[in-house]
């Protein structure tokens, strides 16, 4: 049995946009933003979703704003453990 391939955690879209919004894009590079999602993501629950759309349609602004919360506490903790290893010699 096959994932369909529109089966996506919802939290990657909120920490996508908060991404952006943040310009963290341009801060770090592919490797270090790649650990940067990684981190951030395992700080949050999953939230498996087929269309998005449907998402924000469904989902109440109170939870949406929870989320949001959720995902900036997350990138701040994850900011911070990039800042730590950036000062540990390698």
């Amino acid at each position: 049995m096959k994932l369909h391939d529109d089966v996506h955690n919802y939290y990657e879209k909120i920490v996508l946009d908060k991404i952006v919004e943040h310009n963290l894009h341009e801060k770090y590079d592919e490797d270090v933003m790649a650990d940067f999602c990684c981190t951030v993501l395992n700080q949050l629950p999953a939230r498996y979703i087929r269309n998005d759309v449907d998402m924000a349609f469904y989902l109440p602004q109170s939870e949406r704003i929870v989320m949001e919360e959720q995902v900036e506490k997350a990138i701040k903790f994850a900011g911070e453990q990039v800042a730590k290893k950036k000062k540990t010699p390698q």
